[in-house]
């Protein structure tokens, strides 16, 4: 009789590719994976992973190496970044999102041999040829490519500090860093698995990409817990609740902006969503507002998860546990550390605000190639020498513990030698009824140095005309120095694939008047 895997899950370590292939084993028939089109047992999944890993430790792949992948979300990219893992190699998830240049600085940077790309960003890229010789066409060759029915990879037995995946990071100029996490990482990230529901039954639905930490953060507890993973390759909300519906989801993700456009959806409350467990946000802030109409209205657990894809310190708040603390983020998970510290990176007291430093045992690697970047990265402990993560965040620490963010470190505005966090006036904006969402970005003054300017997307039927007098009701509730200086109407904020509003952007969209 075949031993169930789940009980592999208690070790302090194990083998992620050898619970694929347990899971085949015990699992059988089973739904694994599922990209509305394609389906596959976990029999199949597990099969196909040894093919493709075989495959690439055919064309040499090394230990440790990376696999480049590029494309929507699919069943076919999973199989590949899971073949990745097995083969003994890395996989390393582009974003798509990325201009050209880019992308083949990712690729060069990544050290990978293969790219898997689908069609249409092979199409989308035309002449431009990124900088690997031996490109698959994940949608049309994966079957041609990979090794003949039957075919098992050669074993990999994993160490905790092996390369597990490359995740690339999101900024908006110059080349994406990488952040390298290890087996060792991943694993420890599954002891949280039981406390938020998984198991073989959990039937998880994603609509961000596969490159994306926030889809890693569902996606993998599902596999290792020997569940179905459900692929969107791009979102949308009736697609969304039909498949929440359809395939009774029991587990999902979605980062803020997806939950305000499915509690702004009409037919909303038409669908049947009893089957949800748990659902899960993160990767931008999360509104206190928007938090209680989810909770309202959509069954099951929610979890808001704050970190970074680099590690340090991470927060689990279960939202429906907490209805009082709505404003903040939740506490540090167990076995994760926080402090707040000032401008000279001293310690200060609870209440005060500053920036959040953590450590934990998930911790990245580190950035692929750039040692100097990672070590910009820490803070180290002046009582012990430990080593933590800069978190790049403005937050305070409540009397009970919990943390609520102030803002970004590089978005703090400085106006006439004061402090001010953006979010505090942001808030203030959105409390008139007028405003759906609100935005603020330092510009440069003469004057002050930096001053506040605003952005808001106004409710149906609300004039331009009314900015001015939303404008001067929230100033009215700020301090002196804090005041928004201009204020701008905005049809939808710019954000990235996975939802983080993009301030860059809006700081070029300030008129020269106003900076």
């Amino acid at each position: 009789m075949t031993t169930d895997p789940a009980a592999q899950l208690d070790a302090e370590f194990g083998s992620f590719p050898g619970l694929i292939q347990a899971w085949g084993a015990f699992r059988g028939d089973a739904p694994a994976l599922y990209d509305g089109t394609t389906s596959l047992s976990w029999r199949e999944t597990a099969a196909l992973v040894e093919r493709i890993a075989a495959r690439l430790q055919a064309d040499g792949l090394e230990r440790g190496q990376a696999v480049a992948i590029l494309g929507t979300s699919s069943v076919a990219y999973a199989l590949v970044f899971l073949a990745a893992i097995r083969a003994g190699g890395c996989a390393a998830p582009l974003t798509t999102s990325a201009s050209p240049d880019q992308l083949a600085g990712m690729a060069a940077d990544s050290g990978a041999i293969h790219l898997f790309i689908d069609r249409a960003k092979l199409t989308e890229l035309g002449d431009f040829a990124l900088p690997i010789a031996n490109q698959i066409v994940i949608d049309e060759d994966l079957n041609a490519f990979m090794a003949p029915a039957g075919t098992t990879a050669a074993p990999f037995d994993p160490a905790e500090k092996d390369p597990f995946n490359i995740i690339y990071s999101s900024g908006t100029t110059g080349i994406p860093k990488g952040i390298v996490h290890s087996h060792g990482m991943r694993w420890r990230q599954m002891t949280f698995r039981a406390a938020m529901n998984y198991g073989v039954d959990s039937r998880t639905l994603t609509s961000t990409p596969l490159y994306s930490n926030t889809t890693m953060a569902v996606f993998l507890p599902t596999m290792y817990s020997g569940g179905c993973a459900s692929l969107m390759g791009k979102f949308d909300v009736q697609g969304w609740l039909e498949r929440a519906q359809a395939e009774k989801i029991t587990h999902t993700m979605l980062v803020p902006v997806q939950y305000r456009r499915l509690m702004q959806f009409d037919r909303f409350d038409d669908y049947d969503l009893s089957s949800m467990k748990m659902k899960y946000c993160t990767s931008a802030p999360f509104p206190a507002d928007l938090k209680a109409e989810v909770l309202a209205r959509m069954p099951g657990g929610l979890i808001e998860i704050y970190g970074m894809t680099e590690g340090g310190v991470a927060c689990i708040f279960p939202v429906h546990e907490f209805p009082d603390k709505l404003h903040t983020v939740g506490f540090p998970a167990p076995g994760h550390f926080l402090k707040v510290v000032d401008e000279n990176l001293n310690e200060v007291p609870p209440g005060t605000p500053g920036e959040l430093v953590g450590k934990s045992p998930t911790m990245m690697l580190g950035y692929k190639n750039q040692p100097e970047k990672t070590l910009e990265g820490y803070w180290i402990d002046p009582a012990d020498g430990s080593v933590w993560q800069r978190m790049g965040d403005v937050g305070r620490v409540d009397a009970d513990g919990f943390v609520e963010l102030v803002g970004r470190t590089k978005d703090v505005i400085i106006s006439g030698g004061f402090n001010i966090f953006p979010i505090d006036l942001e808030a203030e904006l959105a409390k008139d009824d007028r405003v759906i969402e609100a935005a603020v970005v330092g510009v440069p003054s003469d004057q002050w140095g930096e001053t506040p300017v605003g952005f808001v997307v106004l409710k149906p039927g609300t004039q331009a005309a009314a900015l001015e007098d939303i404008r001067t009701c929230a100033n009215s509730r700020l301090g002196k120095t804090q005041r928004v200086a201009e204020l701008y109407p905005i049809d939808e904020m710019p954000r990235s694939h996975i939802g983080k509003l993009l301030k860059t952007e809006l700081r070029e969209r300030v008129p020269a008047k106003a900076r």
